[in-house]
């Protein structure tokens, strides 16, 4: 016997975004046993809320300060279902991930069935090429899920559901708290959601990676003394990254254009075309051109600064005691 299910859609100002995501949610619904459809709209400016309801979907509008983890604790406390689909708004759901994704839910252990998110238009931008790579994991047992989740509702109440006070990575720290109670988070090998990344210029792109560095410190420092720590490593990783980077790919050559020193601008410009084509390499695994793996070596170095940036601002608050609000790219 199929478990009851639960899908939850979070959004905000997704507009035709949402309308296209909520169809194809219809469409899986019809093959679950007619499984609810709640909508959590993050106070929208536009007719979201109303193309939702149209849509069949039971609305649920949040006011004032609102974030993901906020939104979709909304979303679950009130379904009904054994497992709860959560997606995002700006996502298509693949016809057949909940299949696949059902089958995982007999054992007990699981907390969490995830699967393959990848952009819609992966060639729109040079933004795209390397931002959908990002996307990309092995699957098996792993530390952490993204926003798109199925996950067991009886195990999001026995560790309180989502930290409604994190801006961004809310998912992580839930799974360091589900992984804590002894439970697991499974990847699997199957397509589970296109998503609309909708950038298109270089400052959104900057905003989406100081909002990841701002996660980076802010899990780092909240999960530190817990059982299962987060990203501390990763954090540390990248503060000396971004220096390095920093130096090796602006202070150094224009040291050497100073000083006309034509020597050490080439060893530097070839150092840094050394550690992106490395990189590049690297990253074969994820089956991409070559074209797309050798924009994703730069952006692998590139994002450590904005990065950086992200985990300096997190720090800044925590000393003044500021609530930042969401750091928002599109």
């Amino acid at each position: 016997m199929k478990p009851t299910l639960s899908i939850v859609v979070i959004g905000r100002n997704e507009g035709d975004r949402l309308v296209r995501c909520l169809q194809s949610v219809r469409a899986a619904q019809a093959q679950n046993d007619q499984a609810e459809i709640i909508y959590v709209d993050s106070h929208s400016a536009d007719d979201s809320a109303t193309r939702a309801q149209a849509l069949g979907a039971t609305v649920i509008e949040l006011q004032g300060k609102c974030s993901a983890a906020r939104a979709r604790n909304a979303g679950w406390q009130i379904a009904a279902g054994e497992w709860v689909l959560f997606l995002d708004g700006d996502t298509v759901l693949d016809p057949a991930f909940l299949t696949a994704a059902l089958r995982h839910t007999s054992d007990a252990a699981i907390a969490a069935v995830w699967g393959h998110r990848r952009e819609l238009s992966p060639t729109a931008n040079v933004y795209h090429r390397v931002l959908d790579l990002d996307w990309v994991y092995a699957p098996g047992e792993s530390e952490f899920c993204g926003g798109d989740t199925l996950m067991r509702r009886a195990a999001l109440e026995q560790v309180g559901g989502f930290d409604a006070s994190l801006i961004a990575g809310e998912e992580p720290e839930l799974c360091s708290r589900l992984r804590a109670a002894r439970y697991v988070i499974l990847h699997i090998d199957a397509p589970m959601t296109g998503h609309d990344l909708a950038i298109a210029r270089f400052s959104q792109y900057w905003k989406h990676a100081v909002r990841a560095g701002y996660a980076y410190a802010q899990l780092a420092a909240r999960t530190r003394r817990s059982q299962v720590p987060m990203w501390r490593a990763e954090a540390r990783r990248n503060a000396v990254r971004a220096l390095l980077l920093f130096a090796i790919f602006f202070l150094l050559p224009l040291s050497a254009v100073w000083h006309r020193s034509w020597i050490e601008l080439a060893g530097s410009l070839g150092f840094a075309a050394a550690i992106i084509a490395r990189s590049a390499f690297r990253a074969r695994w994820k089956g991409a051109s070559p074209l797309t793996l050798l924009c994703y070596g730069v952006h692998s170095h590139l994002q450590q600064i904005p990065i950086f940036a992200g985990q300096i601002a997190c720090r800044l608050d925590a000393t003044r005691a500021r609530s930042r609000g969401l750091i928002e790219y599109k």
